[in-house]
């Protein structure tokens, strides 16, 4: 199934599945589920998890932009309003590291677990191209499966995942993480 709009149909009767919300087949691993796509169709995906908020669902979806993620931990650290200067005063390369120290993949995963909420059913992560590189997606993966091992995840991923390695924009180095699965 190789046309992203056909994907995407199925994506969306998959997660109202029975089996699919209790990771049946899954042989007892997290149910990290990846929907990898061309860097080219960021805009249909966006579109996609943009209408999916409003349709009606037999399940609860939770929609996480990972860069709304992003600025609302530097608006929690009281750090936001100061980044502009910050960047213009020392530098994009010392931006980032003091971005990586205070917004690590623990914050983005504790965040994204206390926004997820008892009655919802699916968590949806977008924006994974718009944090790079100040959140990995693996290492994200990684703090997420401590705290959302009971309820499904998928994540819209602007790459490849081999099942082993997950390569952002098809490009960039491959970042091993085994323990998702690729969907659709």
């Amino acid at each position: 199934m190789k046309d992203l709009n056909a994907r995407l149909d199925h994506l969306k009767s998959l997660i109202q599945e029975e089996d699919f919300l209790l990771g049946k087949g899954l042989s007892n691993e997290v149910n990290i589920r990846i929907f990898c796509y061309g860097a080219k169709e960021e805009m249909a995906v966006r579109y996609f998890t943009e209408h999916l908020k409003n349709e009606p669902l037999k399940c609860k979806v939770h929609i996480v932009d990972l860069y709304e993620t992003l600025l609302s931990i530097c608006e929690d650290k009281r750090i936001l309003a100061r980044i502009p200067q910050l960047e213009e005063r020392r530098g994009k390369d010392f931006l980032a590291k003091q971005l990586e120290r205070s917004c690590d993949a623990k914050t983005f995963a504790h965040k994204i677990v206390e926004g997820f909420g008892n009655d919802k059913d699916v968590l949806m992560i977008t924006g994974v191209g718009k944090v790079f590189p100040f959140m990995r997606v693996h290492s994200l993966l990684n703090a997420l499966q401590e705290e959302m091992n009971e309820k499904p995840v998928v994540v819209f991923y602007p790459g490849e995942f081999n099942g082993h390695y997950l390569k952002l924009f098809n490009q960039l180095k491959a970042n091993e993480y085994y323990r998702a699965f690729s969907i659709v």
